[in-house]
């Protein structure tokens, strides 16, 4: 692998998928029709990523020796596998750091909110990621400031019915995601894992995807009727995740369980053109 390849990997780009909630106000708060707002929110999804991968590196720096003996991360891991130095990756974490100062000449209301989500993630990568329930919220908490900075860059306001949302579904994502660590590796891969068990997760996330679909329903019935349509989506998407993640072995990753099950990816894609369609000015 060349060490190009390797900073790239270094970066998560898969993982940018999860940055789209910076766009769900652009959608739901009907601006994706003015040029203007599709281009502040692509800005503001672009520096997001950039945030994103920032988390990632320093979170690898923080864990490169733990990674070594990881199964798996010892492998897909660059700084743990070997394919990037430890000084070439600092060297990209200041051009992130760079890059996210600059934001601060385009949006400064933007900006608050990725250094808010910045300074999380310090927090989770030092702390937050070892106190149970804690990080879990931690890990929500990121996905709430992401559809923030999304509203903060259009200059509208965010929904109450869309921040809870977000955060329930956020909360069944880690869930599953702790659930399947525990499942996969045991106890070794992260050190609050040992203050989990399987059923207690299991819990969270029934508890976290009914919030998330109530939540959701009384959002869109409250924004517009048409949108009702779009909750048969939901429903088959977190029914379909489940499966992924019971049957299939997914879950670890909810990027790679989204990319990989066409069933899953389809759905999501129907919702988003539905949304479109049903917000459309008349």
């Amino acid at each position: 692998m060349s060490p190009l390849i390797g900073l790239l990997r270094l970066t998560r780009p898969k993982q940018w998928i999860k940055n789209t909630f910076v766009l769900a106000p652009l959608v739901f708060a009907r601006e994706f029709t003015h040029p203007e707002s599709v281009i502040n929110a692509l800005i503001a999804f672009g520096l997001f990523c950039v945030a994103s991968s920032a988390t990632y590196i320093l979170n690898d720096i923080r864990d490169v020796e733990r990674d070594r003996t990881h199964p798996i991360k010892r492998h897909s891991r660059p700084l743990a596998a070997g394919t990037v130095s430890l000084r070439s990756a600092i060297g990209l974490l200041i051009a992130c750091y760079c890059v996210l100062t600059a934001g601060w000449f385009w949006s400064v209301d933007t900006m608050l909110a990725i250094f808010a989500y910045l300074a999380l993630n310090v927090a989770y990568t030092y702390w937050l990621k070892h106190q149970p329930v804690l990080d879990l919220f931690s890990i929500a908490t990121g996905f709430v400031l992401r559809a923030y900075a999304g509203a903060l860059a259009l200059a509208v306001p965010l929904s109450s019915w869309m921040a809870i949302t977000t955060l329930c579904l956020a909360l069944y994502l880690a869930a599953i995601k702790r659930r399947q660590e525990l499942a996969s590796n045991g106890t070794e891969s992260r050190e609050v894992l040992r203050m989990y068990s399987a059923a207690l997760i299991e819990r969270y996330a029934e508890m976290s995807a009914t919030g998330a679909l109530i939540f959701y329903s009384l959002f869109v019935m409250s924004a517009n009727a048409k949108l009702a349509a779009t909750i048969p989506l939901v429903i088959f998407g977190l029914y379909r995740y489940w499966y992924v993640v019971e049957r299939l072995g997914g879950g670890e990753s909810p990027t790679d369980a989204v990319l990989s099950d066409w069933p899953l990816a389809l759905a999501i894609v129907i919702w988003i053109g539905v949304c479109v369609v049903a917000l459309l000015p008349n």
